[in-house]
């Protein structure tokens, strides 16, 4: 009997998709055990060939991989690791990298699951289900030893409970999942998992890992900055032209591993990135997490925020440009924060001092090729530079916890300026520096311009502080404070680079 289910893609629930496939199958059987097995089977090649597909083989490991793998391996706790992540930044090939790794160092590869919880042929079972499933494909009594990997977790309604439970009844296994509906995952794996689960953030690419996966790390080498009265161990360029060529193509492209190494997906952006990334965050994640009712109010909102990115904001502004409430727009703005698609940036005056009430404060995107995706490539004379220069730069930044990064812009009846980055002090609410970032070499030819830098210095006692050019490295002083110049892709590269080997050796 042939019964057709008709699925109505206006819904934005996702799991609405997989509710019709359960009537479906409540109605007319359940698929066959031996067929789920199959699939099963197909999805873990390795038990018998030993392998991982070549498509996840052939592609070359994040820099983040080797954080995350020893998580994997870690058995002394008794927690199931949450790898949690915007969409398209490679979750999936790092779970196969891991399966890859621990079949390098000996382990059973008939002791390695991996179950896609997206496929619908698993709708209407639970996480316990399918582990049976697996052990009886295996022949296997127990899971003492095993490694689990559930890839896309977030399908599963109430997947913390069941993964909690699981966490619990199998003291000798180690479970490992993934979830692109980061909003969810980061909420549930705090609020429900506490004590079973660890949490690990994959975020876009960093420059450094952009260069590293396209096998340009012959552009970088070792070398000092002058920071203040002391040299500072600093990763230098002898070719900053082409630094800057690649530091432009990674603000177009270079979020997503795939779209760095396929050219097909860079000539096609707007199809890849905008239909496989943001639409289905908005129109489909966000929505059913939130309970969004007009997603194409949330579509125009994104879009309008994405053209400009690194603009400073005011609800009252964005109420009118957009046509939508202000209430509804603190939400939408939560709900992208949540998603991982844009920071706000949280606004102080000259000598850091928060404002009581929130009046205006910026907005960025997590990463520069959204708007790439969004709207088109820019070149590195494109008014939009500027923007996309501190997008990218702030975008390296979120890749460390717990940093209170703010700007700084004041107005009074002296004076008035702005400085782009600050890092304020949490504990003791003090700046611990400030940072202008330009793409221009201007400032490197008359520095005493940069009013607003030397204000802010001199109001909080500073002697130095570090601006941006295009391709100008040096120091220049001005009413005795020390200014170091650094092209902006170095400066970015550098903050992905250290961020990494505080991470490594945390």
């Amino acid at each position: 009997m042939h019964i057709n289910v008709k699925i109505d893609t206006s819904q934005s629930s996702y799991f609405y998709y997989f509710a019709q496939i359960n009537a479906f199958m409540r109605g007319s059987n359940t698929i066959p055990t031996e067929k789920i097995i199959e699939r099963l089977r197909y999805e873990n090649p390795w038990w018998l060939s030993k392998q991982i597909p070549e498509t996840y083989h052939s592609l070359s490991r994040r820099l983040y991989f080797d954080l995350f793998f020893p998580f994997v391996k870690e058995k002394n706790v008794r927690r199931a690791l949450v790898l949690m992540g915007p969409r398209r930044v490679g979750k999936t090939v790092m779970l196969f990298h891991s399966i890859h790794q621990l079949m390098e160092e000996e382990v059973n590869p008939q002791q390695i699951f991996f179950v896609g919880i997206d496929n619908p042929i698993y709708v209407h079972l639970s996480l316990e289900d399918i582990l049976n499933l697996c052990k009886r494909s295996l022949h296997l009594t127990d899971l003492k030893g095993c490694y689990v990997f559930f890839d896309e977790i977030q399908y599963l309604k109430d997947w913390e409970r069941h993964l909690k439970v699981l966490v619990d009844s199998y003291p000798y296994t180690k479970f490992i999942v993934s979830g692109s509906a980061a909003a969810a995952l980061k909420w549930h794996s705090t609020e429900s998992g506490a004590g079973r689960f660890t949490d690990f953030m994959l975020p876009p690419l960093t420059f450094q890992e952009y260069i590293h996966l396209k096998n340009m790390n012959h552009l970088i080498h070792g070398g000092t900055i002058e920071y203040g009265d002391k040299p500072l161990e600093y990763c230098l360029t002898h070719d900053v032209k082409a630094l800057n060529k690649e530091f432009v193509h990674y603000l177009n492209f270079g979020g997503y591993p795939e779209v760095v190494l396929s050219e097909k997906i860079q000539s096609d952006m707007g199809r890849y990135v905008k239909n496989d990334i943001v639409d289905k965050v908005l129109l489909r994640d966000l929505p059913s997490l939130y309970g969004i009712k007009d997603v194409q109010e949330l579509n125009r909102f994104f879009t309008y925020i994405a053209y400009n990115t690194g603009n400073e904001f005011s609800y009252e502004k964005m109420s009118k440009e957009s046509g939508i409430q202000k209430p509804t727009l603190k939400k939408y703005l939560e709900y992208l924060e949540a998603a991982f698609l844009v920071k706000v940036l949280n606004k102080v005056d000259v000598n850091a001092k928060r404002l009581k009430r929130v009046t205006s404060f910026k907005v960025y995107l997590t990463n520069p090729s959204l708007r790439t995706a969004l709207f088109s490539p820019i070149s590195e004379t494109d008014t939009e530079m500027g923007n996309m220069v501190e997008t990218a730069v702030l975008s390296q930044w979120m890749h460390r916890e717990k940093l209170d990064l703010t700007y700084a812009r004041w107005k009074d009846g002296r004076s008035e300026g702005e400085v782009d980055l600050v890092l304020v002090d949490h504990k003791r609410y003090k700046p611990v520096w400030g940072v202008e970032i330009k793409w221009s070499n201007r400032y490197y030819e008359k520095p005493q311009e940069l009013k607003s830098l030397i204000q802010f210095c001199k109001a909080n006692g500073f002697d130095k502080a570090l601006v941006t050019s295009i391709d100008q490295l040096g120091t220049k002083e001005v009413e005795n404070l020390q200014f170091s110049f650094l092209p902006a892709s170095v400066y970015t590269y550098n903050i992905g680079d250290i961020t990494l080997k505080m991470k490594t050796s945390s």
